[in-house]
């Protein structure tokens, strides 16, 4: 399950497509409130609606007490002047349903870690990738500057993806291409 900033930066630099390949027969889902920012978010970047209209990307909508709950619960803890409802909503089926989500924010991640939620982030999904050989160390690098490009945000700067993935033990040296 994506929160909207990897699927919203992915689809508007034309990545997409990579995350479908790395979801590969797992089902993906996002909360309505992710479908809600990703609708907003086609305003000004038209490419957006690529994620929308995706066939393998689910819009999951909910009124169960428990999932109203949690997502409550999340909207007290991390909702500023009407931002990050898509966490809330990927925090809150990640508690209710124990399915990995894929937030990169550090706030919503730690309270995905503090509550058991299996979470990861862009970076270690891409490592991974790398790790089981299905993308080479180039094209992330390249996907990674691209995504930088675009304004998203990532813990290093362009061309800073290999020297970030060693010094913090995402990757061994000998899983990285060396061209």
């Amino acid at each position: 399950m994506f929160d909207t900033g990897p699927l919203k930066h992915f689809t508007a630099n034309g990545w997409l497509g990579v995350l479908r390949f790395l979801a590969e027969e797992r089902p993906v889902y996002i909360p309505d409130s992710v479908e809600r920012e990703l609708n907003d978010a086609t305003e000004y970047v038209s490419a957006v609606r690529a994620a929308l209209d995706a066939d393998w990307i689910r819009v999951h909508r909910s009124i169960s007490p428990d999932y109203v709950k949690a997502f409550a619960h999340y909207v007290d803890r991390l909702v500023v002047n009407g931002k990050n409802l898509g966490e809330c909503g990927v925090l809150a089926m990640g508690e209710i349903y124990k399915c990995e989500v894929v937030i990169d924010d550090a706030t919503p991640r730690a309270i995905a870690e503090e509550k058991g939620i299996q979470v990861t982030a862009t970076v270690p999904l891409l490592c991974e990738a790398i790790r089981a050989k299905k993308l080479t160390t180039v094209m992330v690098e390249a996907l990674a500057d691209n995504l930088l490009e675009g304004e998203y945000y990532l813990p290093f700067g362009p061309g800073g993806f290999r020297q970030h993935v060693l010094e913090n033990g995402l990757l061994d040296y000998g899983e990285l291409e060396l061209s």
